[in-house]
């Protein structure tokens, strides 16, 4: 569904990804994984086409989207929590949740705001508060509800549990851990391995702005070595 291939992004003068790949299928979770400053959310940047890459080939669904504007991008059914959450301030929860609610993709049964409540009941009891009255954890869980209400076909998480409490944090995986079961195809980034192992697919280690390795979860738990090396402080 979504083909990343052989991507070069810079800031300015200065490159960041260097001829990275990757792939997502349909219904398929995979994360990137990496130290801080590795790539990682400039890979989502560029996906999205907010970092849009210099050069190499993005294709969703085979269509080339490098060089298409990010909200026509998203309009094809790319969903995207970005890091820091990013909900409006100014607007209640409900009105955050609608605010930019859509079926692009012309889904046989689009979320609705029952749909997001029953995901997330906490976001029930505060639809009314605005969003800058919310804790962090029930803006990320705005954040996702945010994004889910777009229909996406592949949901995009830059840093998923960053942050939150515990308890947030574990009701955030069990979250998306429904949704995998529902057929969601998914894109995380977090620094929880444990976590995202229990969900995922598929991994991609990124350093340095280039992929490392790429393999299963169950192959990615068999290599300890690789978690200290790429990933450990």
């Amino acid at each position: 569904m979504l083909e990343v291939n052989g991507i070069d992004t810079f800031y300015g003068p200065s490159q960041v990804l260097f001829g990275l790949s990757l792939r997502v299928a349909e219904g398929e979770v995979v994360t990137l994984m990496g130290r801080n400053g590795m790539g990682k959310t400039t890979t989502i940047r560029s996906v999205m086409g907010l970092t849009p890459a210099a050069r190499g080939d993005i294709r969703f669904d085979g269509t080339p989207i490098a060089a298409l504007p990010a909200h026509r991008i998203a309009r094809l059914g790319l969903g995207l929590v970005p890091e820091g959450r990013q909900i409006f301030p100014n607007l209640s929860a409900a009105e955050n949740l609608i605010a930019t609610a859509a079926n692009n993709g012309k889904a046989r049964k689009p979320w609705t705001l029952p749909d997001i409540y029953a995901l997330f009941p906490r976001l029930a009891e505060r639809r009314h508060n605005m969003g800058n009255q919310l804790s962090g954890g029930e803006q990320q869980m705005l954040a996702i509800g945010r994004a889910l209400m777009t229909n996406p076909r592949l949901l995009i998480l830059d840093e998923a549990t960053e942050g939150l409490a515990p308890l947030v944090r574990q009701e955030i995986w069990s979250c998306l851990a429904r949704l995998k079961g529902g057929g969601q195809a998914i894109l995380i980034v977090d620094k929880n391995v444990a976590q995202m192992s229990r969900i995922a697919d598929r991994h991609y280690v990124i350093e340095k702005g280039r992929v490392v390795w790429t393999g299963t979860a169950a192959e990615f738990s068999a290599h300890p070595d690789l978690q200290r090396r790429y990933l450990g402080v």
